[in-house]
């Protein structure tokens, strides 16, 4: 049964991300009763995620700040400060980041894909092991678990 969930700052769970970045996990699956997931990017200049495609949920991406090359199939789309992009699951896509900084608030239905992140990254309450990266090999293993497949390179 779905009800009301708050979660303050420090009750939101922070992981290690691609290029150093980090994903604030601010809503999961437990606490939306599998509805939906909501988290949160704070990446620098040139993160991107392999080109990939999700076959569980849809996925909403809004550029609080900064800006930002989208690709959905075989579109470029220039995202900018305060744009919106909905990504459909079953329709590969992917992004770059184009300014110094970027914030990006991400909303994916139906909830679940945190799993991924916290399958592959790194919770940043724990200690962070020497020479601690998301190796390409570890990337592909979450998202294989998770539903999703990388289908290429970053853009």
């Amino acid at each position: 049964m779905s009800m009301a969930y708050l979660a303050q700052p420090e009750q939101q769970q922070k992981l290690e991300w691609l290029d150093g970045g980090v994903f604030s996990v601010l809503l999961d699956s437990a606490a939306t009763d599998g509805q939906l997931t909501v988290g949160r990017f704070n990446v620098s200049k040139g993160e991107a995620p392999p080109y990939h495609v999700h076959t569980r949920e849809d996925e909403v991406f809004m550029l609080i700040k900064g800006t930002a090359l989208v690709w959905s199939d075989d579109q470029e789309m220039e995202l900018s400060e305060g744009g919106i992009v909905y990504l459909p699951k079953n329709v590969p896509h992917g992004y770059r980041i184009t300014s110094d900084t970027a914030d990006l608030l991400m909303i994916a239905t139906p909830g679940g894909i945190e799993g991924m992140f916290r399958h592959a990254g790194r919770d940043l309450d724990s200690p962070r092991p020497e020479g601690f990266r998301i190796s390409p090999e570890s990337l592909a293993e979450a998202a294989d678990a998770y539903g999703q497949i990388v289908v290429g390179p970053p853009r």
